[in-house]
């Protein structure tokens, strides 16, 4: 963290500085470029935006993540990346808000 905000690295695009507590789906649009994919609107329903973490990965999951995660039966990643290309998408889905939806429980 340098001057009070974290610090994101993205794999082979760079490091980026983000506000603290910004969600990671939006901070990886909006501050990184990336073309993130989240079809459900960044619901923790589609695990189109799966992510593994390197290092620093949090340690709290939701039960919305973890309910997401077990019906894919995705294991080593969390929700937060996919690229729009590649996907066959037409577009990365609609705007997640800023806040958790649904609301997180632990």
């Amino acid at each position: 963290m340098i001057g009070g905000m974290p610090r994101l690295t993205v794999e082979s695009v760079g490091t980026f500085d983000v506000p603290d507590n910004k969600r990671l789906v939006l901070a990886l649009e909006e501050d990184c470029g990336i073309d993130q994919l989240h079809a459900c609107g960044g619901r923790a329903r589609c695990t189109t935006c799966r992510v593994e973490f390197v290092s620093g990965e949090p340690s709290q999951y939701t039960k919305a993540e973890v309910a997401a995660l077990g019906a894919k039966n995705a294991i080593g990643v969390r929700l937060s990346i996919s690229r729009l290309a590649g996907s066959g998408r037409p577009d990365p889905g609609p705007k997640p808000q800023p806040f958790i939806e649904p609301p997180p429980e632990y």
